[in-house]
């Protein structure tokens, strides 16, 4: 069994014993931990630290001239002799072919969770049809991105100016 597989048994299991009321991870954990069904990991301290890195420089945005809003770093994750590495590049500093793999991979995970969406909203519909209203789903974003587009220059938020070089 992998640590995923292990991970959601432990989870149904706590999700079982809550009577199927919505929960946190962090909740399944400290039962799981408590029942001596997991132990804490050793954590490597070098890994807490990159990991927290990572969240900040996907967190960092900046405002151009124009008053957009963009998100300053960029990662490209990359396998290399079987493990999986992620580079961070610096729009405006990071070459065109970094900045061009990582809109292609953000644009890929994108339609991965668009597809999954429309599956899970599908299997849903199908279970409950005919006990509940279905679920319409849309997945054309194009009104949703030109409202939010309009709002922000509306109502720029102040944030950190950042320039290339």
């Amino acid at each position: 069994m992998t640590r995923a597989e292990r991970l959601q048994r432990i989870w149904h299991q706590f999700d079982g014993d809550r009577e199927h009321q919505p929960s946190s991870a962090r909740e399944a954990i400290e039962w799981a931990v408590d029942k001596g069904l997991i132990s804490l990991p050793q954590a490597d301290p070098l890994n807490v630290l990159a990991a927290q890195m990572s969240k900040a420089l996907r967190d960092e945005y900046a405002e151009d001239a124009n008053g957009r809003r963009y998100r300053v770093n960029h990662a490209v994750r990359v396998s290399r002799g079987g493990v999986q590495q992620t580079f961070w590049g610096v729009m405006g500093f990071a070459s065109h072919d970094h900045m061009e793999r990582a809109f292609t991979q953000r644009r890929e995970q994108i339609v991965g969770d668009n597809l999954q969406l429309k599956t899970d909203v599908d299997v849903y519909n199908d279970q409950a049809r005919g006990t509940r209203p279905e679920i319409k789903l849309i997945l054309d974003y194009t009104d949703d991105v030109a409202e939010r587009q309009a709002a922000q220059v509306a109502s720029p938020k102040p944030t950190a100016k950042v320039t290339a070089a």
